[in-house]
């Protein structure tokens, strides 16, 4: 064997590459696809769940929040804070209740948004809802 790089070995290593990802890249798609139904929660989604993400959607949470790593990095870490809180829906909607509405004096914290009972029970049952979705232990530590 020859110490010289040929066109030919430089096009067949191209070409052998290119179908060994091509064919890693099928593989793991057939992998995911067969690992997601096992994953999936969907059919647990009620009515009051998506109430509680329009609320989620409506006051812009996720402009300060993070849910499972997507959002801003502001606030905390929402996808375990019903673990956070004890596994309790009533922890969650008091805090949100007893935001100031004028905020903590000298820092930026959570607005009062005046959110009426049922959409308390409604962002709190979304929030139940997202920490029942297997994330692959996300985030890593319980304070988000």
């Amino acid at each position: 064997m020859s110490g010289a790089f040929t066109k030919s070995t430089a096009r067949n290593i191209f070409y052998g590459g290119s179908v060994f990802f091509l064919l890693m890249l099928i593989a793991l798609t057939f992998d995911t696809m067969g690992t997601l139904p096992e994953r999936d929660h969907r059919e647990n989604i009620t009515e009051q769940v998506a109430m509680g993400k329009k609320v989620w959607e409506d006051n812009n949470c996720i402009g300060c929040h993070t849910l499972m790593g997507e959002g801003a990095y502001f606030a905390p870490e929402l996808a375990n804070v019903y673990d956070r809180f004890g596994k309790s829906k009533e922890a969650i909607m008091g805090f949100i209740m007893s935001r100031p509405a004028e905020g903590v004096p000298g820092r930026r914290s959570m607005p009062q948004f005046n959110l009426s009972q049922e959409e308390l029970e409604a962002v709190a049952e979304f929030l139940k809802w997202v920490s029942e979705i297997d994330d692959e232990n996300w985030p890593p530590n319980i304070q988000g």
